[in-house]
């Protein structure tokens, strides 16, 4: 079956790590369209949008941080390199900022509608997430790039 090949390789070359935190970086600045979005047409389609996007990836980043983790610790033996220690931290922090997005939004659903410091808040939370993950890609692709060390020939 021509498949099989496919699947042996995919299995090989599957990299859990890069794929759920992709995802969960990607859906951040979708997010943040989505809400500028909102604040530009008082839309609030747009903002439940904003709503559910964070909302998945508040569960997905447990799972980027603890596979990344996992990654840290077998390929590169937990080394206590700068990136390493900049990526925990700004992973903590992509938590704290989306969690407290979450919570605002879940305990004030009419945040958008107020001007009160919850508001302001709510959009701080939001709009701060994408320097965040964008210092995440970043260091990431920093790893992702290094070079290999040459391996012997056969």
């Amino acid at each position: 079956m021509p498949g099989q090949g496919l699947f042996k390789e995919m299995k090989k070359t599957f990299l859990f790590h890069a794929i759920v935190a992709h995802f969960s970086n990607g859906l951040i600045p979708v997010a943040v369209l989505y809400l500028i979005l909102t604040l530009s047409t008082a839309n609030s389609y747009f903002e439940h949008t904003v709503e559910h996007l964070i909302l998945i990836v508040v569960f997905a980043i447990p799972a980027s941080f603890f596979s990344g983790i996992h990654d840290w610790k077998t390929k590169y033996r937990g080394a206590k390199a700068p990136v390493f220690i900049k990526k925990i931290r700004l992973s903590g922090l992509l938590f704290a900022l989306c969690i407290s997005a979450v919570a605002i939004r879940l305990t004030i659903p009419d945040v958008m509608n107020r001007q009160g410091i919850e508001h302001w808040l709510y959009l701080a939370a939001l709009f701060s997430m994408l320097p965040v993950v964008t210092l995440l890609g970043h260091y990431g692709g920093k790893l992702s790039g290094q070079s290999k060390p040459p391996t012997k020939p056969v």
